[in-house]
């Protein structure tokens, strides 16, 4: 499935350019229309490493109204969090009514990173698929709207963004050896990335697969979803 996507997809500058004033003009609408018609929505975007999760959050959110949406960014569990169900810190982040949560990785680590790495047992993270389209469908049921993105780029175009981190002084704080660590593993991340997609995308949450390698097009492909579907969710 994630093979089959092109990732010569790109986007001209200037195009990029006025879409992305009208989409992000969209927004500012349809989310101030979100907070009056008390709708929760959430969106989660996961993808590989430098796959582009942050700069098309910070698109999708620049001229938002800052009060009605959190960013958040999930990394290893800690204190409670750890010594709890994996999906208790995700439930205690779930909007309110008329609030939007954007989670830069989030539950479905369970099935990515804890799986790879050992994390968890293998009992654990395939019944975590059913435990999953469960919590989306109980969100979904109480009358939220649910966006899911996986932003795909190749291995070759995440050397090159690696080695770009590694060269430009404010842009390496961004790179770790575990990045370099989990690249050495990208056939089995594409694969568990693979399942997930198939196991989890079901009528009210469907996934979107984002071709990433040209940051202008996936960028203006998110907002240009998140748009088309807070549209038909309000009144």
């Amino acid at each position: 499935m994630l093979e089959r996507l092109d990732p010569s997809l790109k986007m001209p500058r200037e195009e990029y350019e006025k879409w992305l004033k009208i989409l992000q003009a969209d927004l500012h609408q349809l989310t101030y229309q979100v907070y009056l018609q008390k709708l929760p929505v959430v969106l989660v975007f996961e993808g590989m490493d430098a796959s582009g999760k942050g700069g098309t959050i910070k698109r999708l959110t620049e001229k938002m109204d800052p009060r009605g949406y959190v960013v958040w960014p999930i990394a290893a569990p800690h204190g409670d969090d750890r010594e709890r169900h994996y999906l208790y810190r995700f439930w205690r982040r779930l909007p309110e009514q008329g609030q939007i949560a954007i989670f830069d990785r989030s539950w479905y680590g369970r099935v990515l990173v804890e799986r790879l790495e050992g994390f968890c047992t293998e009992e654990d993270w395939k019944r975590a698929y059913s435990e999953i389209n469960q919590f989306e469908r109980q969100f979904s049921d109480f009358g939220g709207v649910i966006f899911k993105f996986w932003m795909h780029i190749s291995k070759e175009e995440q050397l090159a963004r690696f080695q770009e981190r590694e060269r430009i002084n404010y842009k390496s704080w961004k790179i770790t050896d575990e990045d370099w660590r989990n690249r050495a593993k990208w056939e089995d991340y594409q694969a568990a990335a693979q399942d997930m997609v198939l196991k989890t995308s079901t009528p009210n949450a469907p996934w979107t697969l984002v071709e990433a390698n040209d940051k202008l097009y996936s960028r203006i492909k998110v907002l240009r979803t998140v748009a088309e579907k807070l549209r038909r969710a309000l009144k």
